[in-house]
């Protein structure tokens, strides 16, 4: 006699209503998300069409089809353009690199047993806890100062004539406290990394006869891929954006030299009310973090296809 299933009808029939019901449960999240990032954007893109600036009410309407790119024409043909690119990827890309390599330092020393560990993680985690703002304030006035700053102080103590970084040395001094808040987030990170590597794989490592070099090389870093990976691409993205330290130590100056998109954003839409040119450099500011982000993921997946990591 031929065994009958258990299974009753009803419940196999029963199956496509509960996928139904899960998707139906996931549509309030997707219409928020698409409110709060898409309707924005939209809205940024007609804005970037029209010639409205705040100091003309009336001139919010849609420009025309016979001037339907003026604002990205005259976006293009501005000279200033040029440099403002250059700054935002000059100051994505040194901070990207500087926090990378401070980040994996301070995780491969945290990642030891000494006195004091749990205190000197709790420090290096302190300047990323900042607001921009703060740390932008505490450098300017604290460390950076030509009168009463700590930099001010060194260099008198060591007989080194005394100047003003945030003047001398704009972009480098911005990279420098960027970095400098940026570093623990990039240490928490692959200090995750580095305490879900068995202990197992470094102690056969270790009998094998492997340097210190060698397992870096060889255990550690590929083992660190993936939370590099999820690091820097989370840094970029922000660094990007870049614009409170930007606007409370140089104001974009002197002249243009610390001016990326952000500030330069900040500076159509509320220095000179152009709404509609603000959101055109706002488009552009989209294209650039998608371009910057796409050959990011493209480089690190032509190192794994290539075998130079183990992901």
């Amino acid at each position: 006699m031929a065994s009958q299933s258990l299974t009753p009808p009803s419940s196999a029939a029963a199956q496509p209503d509960r996928v139904e019901q899960r998707k139906f449960l996931s549509a309030p999240g997707l219409t928020f998300l698409v409110i709060v990032t898409q309707v924005p954007f939209v809205l940024a893109i007609w804005f970037s069409f029209t010639n409205w600036n705040l100091l003309r009410p009336d001139s919010a309407g849609f420009i025309g089809f016979d001037r339907l790119f003026r604002n990205y024409g005259r976006i293009l043909t501005n000279p200033d353009f040029l440099a403002v690119i250059i700054n935002t990827v000059v100051l994505t890309v040194s901070v990207v690199v500087i926090t990378f390599i401070g980040g994996l330092a301070f995780a491969l020393l945290l990642n030891r047993p000494f006195p004091g560990r749990a205190l000197a993680r709790t420090l290096l985690i302190s300047p990323f806890l900042m607001m921009p703002v703060a740390a932008a304030v505490l450098w300017k006035n604290i460390m950076l100062d030509p009168s009463f700053g700590l930099l001010s102080f060194y260099l008198r103590f060591l007989g080194i004539r005394n100047f003003y970084a945030l003047e001398s040395f704009p972009m480098a001094s911005v990279i420098a406290i960027v970095s400098w808040q940026w570093i623990p987030f990039v240490m928490l990170i692959l200090l995750a990394g580095l305490q879900s590597l068995p202990d197992s794989t470094v102690e056969a490592a270790r009998i094998d006869g492997a340097s210190g070099v060698d397992m870096f090389r060889h255990i550690i870093f590929p083992h660190l891929t993936r939370f590099v990976e999820i690091a820097l691409l989370l840094e970029t993205i922000f660094i990007l954006s870049e614009f409170g330290i930007i606007f409370v130590t140089t104001s974009g100056g002197p002249g243009i030299q610390t001016t990326n998109l952000p500030y330069q954003i900040f500076l159509e839409a509320f220095s000179r009310q152009n709404v509609g040119r603000a959101s055109a450099y706002g488009i552009f500011a989209v294209i650039l973090a998608n371009i910057v982000i796409v050959l990011f993921l493209r480089v690190l997946r032509r190192n794994a296809d290539s075998g130079e990591v183990n992901l």
